[in-house]
């Protein structure tokens, strides 16, 4: 996917070493068909269940942001890996926020944090490397450590640069559904219903893998041959299905919180193939 340049001074990136950002956002983002807005923590590669409590876990709004004397673009120069993910926030921001700003509703963009080996104060609480890239929606901050992109690769087999996009992508589309301002609603659904707690966290990660191709198909003149392949390879990479079996474990649909390989690579699909956010309503079977 041939993404533009990222203009540093639209980015907010940051190198991880224990600050804390602020919470914000709210309202819901217009768009007719979205039910959405949870916290958004996906793993890759890893059991999906390792980052559960650890969102759960969010405590009061954590305290102001840290200041770095590092520019955007000194933090997103550190190698090839984290030049992409700059880029695809950038791409991200100016995909989404003219949407809201249609909508007449607020928009805020997230905070990148590069994660480099131990542990990192979150708003969610305390975060590691080893748990993979995630979105804590306490400080609109989406969470990675680019030597995972390594391990997607060599381990997973999803290679190429629009799989890289995906997960960067994805984790985007769990901050959509944070500004949305329904995560106090559907957090109260689980309270109440704690046997659809896993199905409904499961809806979120589809339309995150949802939003993630909108972003793509409104992008449609940046895409190459064989970036379609990458993705929904990676999408099925991450399927709660394929990494249970991988993990040596029986396949338990009841304990998915993700989704299913065809699952996620049918949502991703929808949103590519539209490019249309109204698609993405992947709790439209549970309201009939």
């Amino acid at each position: 996917m041939r993404l533009n340049p990222f203009n540093p001074g639209s980015v907010n990136v940051r190198r991880g070493g224990g600050g804390r950002f602020p919470g914000g956002g709210g309202g819901k983002i217009g768009c007719g068909t979205l039910v959405i807005a949870l916290i958004g923590a996906v793993v890759f590669g890893l059991d999906p269940m390792q980052t559960i409590g650890m969102v759960e876990g969010t405590q009061t709004a954590p305290p102001a942001r840290q200041v770095s004397n590092e520019s955007a673009a000194e933090i997103c120069d550190d190698n090839s890996y984290s030049v992409e993910s700059c880029n695809a926030l950038g791409s991200l921001n100016e995909t989404w926020q003219p949407l809201f700003q249609q909508a007449g509703i607020s928009f805020s963009q997230p905070t990148l944090t590069f994660l480099g080996g131990g542990t990192e104060n979150t708003g969610c609480g305390r975060a590691s490397s080893a748990m993979g890239p995630f979105y804590c929606p306490a400080d609109q901050g989406i969470y990675i450590d680019t030597a995972f992109y390594d391990q997607l690769s060599r381990e997973m087999g999803a290679r190429g640069d629009f799989a890289r996009y995906y997960v960067m992508a994805h984790e985007y589309g769990h901050h959509v559904q944070n500004l949305t301002g329904l995560a106090d609603q559907i957090r109260s659904a689980q309270s109440q219903q704690p046997q659809a707690a896993n199905q409904l966290q499961v809806r979120m990660e589809l339309q995150a893998d949802c939003y993630a191709g909108v972003w793509a198909g409104r992008n449609r003149n940046l895409i190459e041959p064989g970036d379609l392949e990458e993705g929904l390879t990676a999408a099925s990479a991450i399927g709660d299905d394929t990494l249970q079996r991988g993990a040596g474990r029986r396949v338990d649909p009841e304990s998915f919180t993700h989704g299913s390989s065809e699952q996620r690579m049918r949502w991703l699909r929808v949103g590519l193939q539209t490019g249309d956010e109204d698609q993405c309503d992947t709790f439209a079977d549970l309201r009939q």
